[in-house]
């Protein structure tokens, strides 16, 4: 049977706003301006220390300054927490069914757990890798290279979605069939960086047809 590959924020539930917030402060404490669309562009599916590094390179502990927008994320975050509609029931359904489950996210560890519980997700998800515990996180492909290899499943078995261009990029390139998840990129966006179809959420009318004909095929 087929594994299912999760992107985590933007994708199995969207707190980008949170996480948006908490860097207009961080760029506004240091005498910036985030423009309109600067995060979408430039920060979304993407380390903070890569981040920091292009547009903060004076600061001294960019790993630091990383785990202090985390846990202000973390502090933010309501729970429970609404998930992406229609991701709970397909869980389930891959569990029923016998899918293999796992989450490919460069949010950190801490925030992982975190959202994951305020969506009630924890318990379906068999095996979780984070980017930055990876020697390179998204857009490389190696953290979904790891999640195969943790679920002994070979690429063309493999189901990956994803929101960011970044993900979208990792995914296609470890041989994962990709699906991009409409809540903040367009489906032009998403096909040009690599996904192979799009969905608006997990209660697409597309996504049923789209994962029978994709079990047929990587069955």
């Amino acid at each position: 049977m087929p594994a299912l590959l999760f992107d985590l924020d933007g994708t199995m539930l969207n707190s980008d706003d949170i996480h948006e917030q908490v860097y207009r402060e961080l760029w506004a404490d240091r005498g910036l301006v985030m423009e309109d669309g600067f995060y979408m562009e430039n920060v979304h599916g993407r380390l903070n220390v890569d981040v920091f590094a292009k547009y903060l390179p004076d600061e001294g502990d960019p790993q630091g300054l990383s785990e202090w927008k985390e846990a202000q994320f973390r502090d933010r975050l309501p729970t429970p927490y609404p998930a992406m509609p229609g991701v709970l029931d397909l869980l389930h359904a891959a569990q029923n069914d016998g899918w293999r489950v796992a989450v490919v996210t460069n949010a950190m560890r801490l925030n992982a757990e975190a959202m994951l519980s305020a969506i009630g997700a924890r318990g379906a998800i068999e095996t979780m890798v984070i980017g930055e515990e990876c020697a390179r996180g998204k857009p490389h492909p190696e953290p979904y290279l790891q999640a195969m290899k943790a679920l002994d499943m070979p690429a063309a078995q493999c189901i990956a979605f994803e929101d960011s261009t970044t993900g979208v990029q990792a995914a296609a390139a470890s041989g994962a069939y990709t699906i991009g998840v409409r809540s903040g990129l367009s489906d032009q966006d998403l096909r040009a960086h690599g996904a192979q179809d799009s969905i608006q959420d997990f209660t697409d009318i597309a996504l049923p047809d789209l994962l029978a004909r994709l079990k047929g095929v990587v069955a």
